[in-house]
């Protein structure tokens, strides 16, 4: 029971910090120091990539009527711009999608540390804090819907996601991010940065699951199933409030939470852990 409810906590973390750009990698990072979920080596790497999925799988749901140009309720027109709309997530998957491949090893060995998640979560917390206080967060926004966005934005998008392969960036983070220089609108950008997760989050959770096997035990697999169910359900909710958050809101608070964060991450390891 007290691995369910562990199970439960980091699916929870997971399902919140996944879609704020504050750095689901980074929370759960802190979290497993705490929360030493009882699996093996390679069931709690398949944990983590599952809760992960789980959030995609959320997205896919909440948003399948305005992602699918079969769906009756549409026209033409309609169906067409839908159309559009998934030739722009493919392009804007492109970049983070290759250099992933490319870079994936190398990231997972040298890059996953808490010194590198630390000054990751603080640098975006200043950029963040920089762009909303900043002429550029009260500039008139260029782009107020997604059919205004144009395939040099969407492309652009993707190569701001390539950010995101450094740990503690946020792969929300940095789209948002892009979005704000780019002059999208803020739910706009972050509603885009939902849909650009789904193919490369889903891709990089089939190649992890294909290295790491199907080999686990009843036992492991309640758990991760428990992990998954929260995920998925804590996300459906967190995706709602984001985006009606942001309409009233900036991304301001975001970055004052990433400076705290960042400072307290660095205090408990270097002096407790």
């Amino acid at each position: 029971m007290q691995e369910f409810v562990k199970s439960i906590i980091l699916g929870t973390v997971q399902g919140i910090t996944e879609w704020l750009p504050i750095s689901s990698t980074a929370h759960l990072l802190l979290l497993d120091e705490f929360l030493n979920v009882n699996l093996g080596g390679r069931a709690k790497e398949l944990f983590f990539v599952i809760i992960q999925l789980a959030s995609v799988l959320a997205v896919v749901v909440l948003y399948f009527t305005t992602l699918n140009p079969f769906a009756s309720s549409k026209g033409r027109e309609e169906k067409r711009k839908t159309w559009q709309l998934l030739g722009k997530i493919v392009l804007a998957t492109i970049p983070a999608g290759v250099i992933g491949l490319l870079i994936d090893d190398y990231v997972n060995t040298h890059l996953q540390r808490w010194t590198v998640i630390a000054l990751a979560l603080f640098s975006y917390g200043l950029l963040y804090i920089y762009l909303e206080k900043g002429p550029l967060g009260k500039a008139k926004r260029r782009i107020v819907s997604l059919d205004s966005l144009g395939w040099n934005d969407a492309f652009f998008l993707g190569l701001f996601q390539t950010l995101a392969l450094i740990p503690g960036t946020s792969r929300s983070g940095s789209t948002i991010l892009g979005g704000i220089i780019l002059g999208l609108d803020r739910s706009i950008a972050a509603q885009f940065s939902f849909f650009m997760a789904i193919p490369v989050m889903a891709g990089a959770s089939a190649l992890k699951l294909y290295k790491l096997g199907f080999s686990y035990t009843k036992a492991e697999l309640s758990i991760i199933a428990v992990g998954f169910v929260t995920a998925f359900v804590v996300s459906l909710l967190v995706v709602k409030a984001m985006i009606a958050y942001i309409k009233r809101k900036d991304f301001s608070v975001f970055g004052y939470y990433r400076l705290l964060l960042a400072v307290a991450m660095t205090s408990y390891f270097l002096i407790w852990a």
